[in-house]
């Protein structure tokens, strides 16, 4: 079971590690000045799920899920 543990914290701390990056690749929800005249209504804003921003929301979601679910685990008593 300590071996388990071991590969489960080394799990742990490259998702938090890759988590990490992630957040910070990400551009911020502000729009800035380009809402003001419409501008944010471009190719990118209206496909926002198939460009790389929303690749890295979908990631930066399931590697949050996968770092609860490691968190809880690796918090159980029974290593």
């Amino acid at each position: 079971m300590a071996a388990l543990k071991i590969v489960l914290t080394i799990l742990f701390i490259l998702v938090c590690i890759a988590l990490v990056v992630l957040v910070l690749m990400q551009e911020g929800k502000s729009a800035g000045l380009g809402a003001i005249s419409g501008a944010a209504e471009t190719y990118w804003g209206k496909n926002k799920g198939r460009s790389m921003e929303g690749q890295l929301v979908k990631i930066t979601k399931v590697l949050a899920l996968l770092f609860m679910v490691l968190a809880v685990v690796l918090n159980l008593s029974v290593f």
